[in-house]
Formats: C-alpha cells, sequence, structure tokens
C-alpha cells in the first residue's frame, strides 16, 4: 500500500514537468526498459520480422529503435495528459474533423474505430473534448484497481463515458437527449473461436467482432481514424478519419471489419514504429474450420 501510494505520487510529480523535461525521462526511461532490461524485445522482434518479411535486418532494427522511444513517449505523454490543458490537448492532436460536426448536424449516431497508433489516450481526450457527439469510450477494466481508477479519472476529464465491452450494449439501450459516438481500439488479440480471421501484414489474424454486431444493432455510421505521428515534432500528432460504411445493415458479414484492417495495415507500412509491436497480437492460431460468422460473406 505505501509503495502503491508512493509510485502515484511520482506519478502524479512527472504530470507537472515541462514537456522538455518529460522527454528527457523518456529518453532515460528507453535506454533503461529496452536496452538495459530488453523488455520484450523478442516479441517485438519476431512481430517486425513476420510482418515486413522483405526488410533487411538492419530496416528492422531501424523499426524496433524508432519503437523503443515510441513507446517509452507513450507512457510519458500519458502520464502529462493527466493533468494538460484542453489547449495542449488540441494542439497537439490536430486534423480535419468537420464530418463529425456534419454527423451530428444530421443527428446521426456513429461508431469510431481506432488502432494502437498514436498516443490512443490523447485521442480519448480529443474526442470528449473537440466532439459534439455525447462520447462514450469502451474499455476493458485493468484489474489492478488502483490503476484502473487513474485511468478513469484521466479519459474522464473531459466528460466522456467510459463504459466496459461488457456493458456496452446496455448501455447504447439508455435514451439520450443527443447523438452519441462510441470510441473503441479494435485490434487487440480476440478468441480465436469467435473472431473473424482475415490476413493481415502477411499473418493469420484474428479481429473482435463486436464493432460489427454493435454497428448492425444500432445502425451506427462506422468511421476510422488513424492518428500518425508528425515527424520531427515530438509529442505531436495528425488524425485522418476514413469513412467505412453508414448502411452497416446492407454490407457484407465482415465488410466493415475488413475494410477496417486494410486501412490500419496501410498506415501502418506508411509509419511503421507508430503501432504496439510489444503487445501479442498473433499468439492465437486460426482455427482449422470457421463458423460462418467468422468469414468474410
Amino acid at each position: 500500500m505505501i509503495l502503491r501510494k508512493a509510485l502515484f505520487l511520482l506519478i502524479n510529480q512527472v504530470s507537472l514537468l515541462s514537456w522538455k523535461n518529460a522527454f528527457r525521462l523518456s529518453d532515460f526511461l528507453c535506454w533503461a526498459l529496452f536496452y538495459v532490461g530488453g523488455y520484450r524485445k523478442k516479441v517485438i522482434r519476431e512481430n517486425l520480422k513476420n510482418s515486413f518479411p522483405e526488410k533487411t535486418d538492419e530496416e528492422l532494427n531501424c523499426i524496433a529503435k524508432s519503437f523503443y522511444l515510441h513507446f517509452t513517449d507513450l507512457i510519458i505523454e500519458t502520464i502529462k495528459f493527466r493533468t494538460a490543458s484542453p489547449e495542449c490537448v488540441r494542439e497537439r492532436l490536430q486534423g480535419d474533423i468537420s464530418i463529425m460536426d456534419e454527423l451530428y448536424s444530421s443527428k446521426t449516431n456513429i461508431i469510431y474505430l481506432m488502432g494502437h497508433r498514436g498516443n490512443w489516450e490523447l485521442a480519448n481526450l480529443f474526442s470528449s473534448l473537440c466532439f459534439t457527439h455525447e462520447c462514450i469510450v469502451v474499455y476493458r477494466p485493468l484489474q489492478n484497481e488502483a490503476s484502473d481508477r487513474w485511468f478513469l479519472d484521466l479519459r474522464t476529464r473531459f466528460g466522456a463515458v467510459l463504459v466496459p465491452m461488457d456493458n456496452i450494449f446496455k448501455e447504447l439501450q439508455k435514451p439520450r437527449d443527443k447523438p452519441y459516438v462510441v470510441v473503441l481500439a479494435n485490434d487487440q488479440s480476440p478468441n480465436p473461436k469467435t473472431a473473424f480471421w482475415t490476413n493481415f501484414l502477411h499473418q493469420d489474424t484474428g479481429v473482435f467482432r463486436g464493432v460489427e454486431t454493435i454497428a448492425r444493432r444500432y445502425n451506427l455510421t462506422v468511421l476510422y481514424a488513424d492518428f500518425c505521428k508528425i515527424a520531427h515534432k515530438r509529442g505531436y500528432y495528425h488524425v485522418d478519419i476514413f469513412p467505412i460504411t453508414d448502411r452497416p445493415k446492407e454490407v457484407r458479414n465482415n465488410e466493415i471489419l475488413e475494410k477496417q484492417i486494410r486501412i490500419l495495415e496501410k498506415n501502418i507500412i506508411d509509419q511503421p514504429h507508430n503501432w504496439l509491436w510489444s503487445h501479442r497480437r498473433w499468439k492465437h492460431k486460426r482455427p482449422t474450420c470457421l463458423k460462418p460468422e467468422q468469414t468474410l460473406s
């Protein structure tokens, strides 16, 4: 308990650092975590090698080193955003979001997909701060109660409603006074027995089907947002929003997910260090026999 309180006290102090000193801390953390501790370097290397079989070892090493710093920047940035001003959030993530205003004017409900590119905590804050829609963020609660509370406080700073994935259908049945947007990341590793299976970065890959089910059940317009890092401006990002469909009930089974994964794949190829390579994304194998709902049909 004492150590936990000391840790969160330290984290809160880090959030008060200047951005310049915060990134100096990230440089040190990168060295300690990866070059001394070797954090998940084997996982990162294997993921990169399988995803980019055409690249040389030198090219893969370059991507890995860029990812190491990106990863520790994410940690420090997330701590900083715990106390960052609304002006800071708007400054560090920019892009054309006029499509959101147009959909709000037409009273259209949306499901807004992301991958683990850019800083997704910044993306969540930006969404609740800058979108006129009521912002509903889908998340998976952490097992550690103190950590879960810290992230809940971070993610709800500007009025977002956080809903565990298991409760999202119940949440969307509630009456609302204005249009809503459901925000979620959809590139984690799902249960292989229920996932949609496709080829992604040269590998058999399972994809969560919850997005497809939510969009069809509530007839939500589906958008995909990519968050790229701005070159030579550390800690700054740009958002591009891609329409996927405004008629989710009429497209083929899993076509929403297939379109999303193709956009994500292209974005990763364009800026390869900007994705969560330390995640065990391909830990599950494709089942021998797939159910019809697990295929593109």
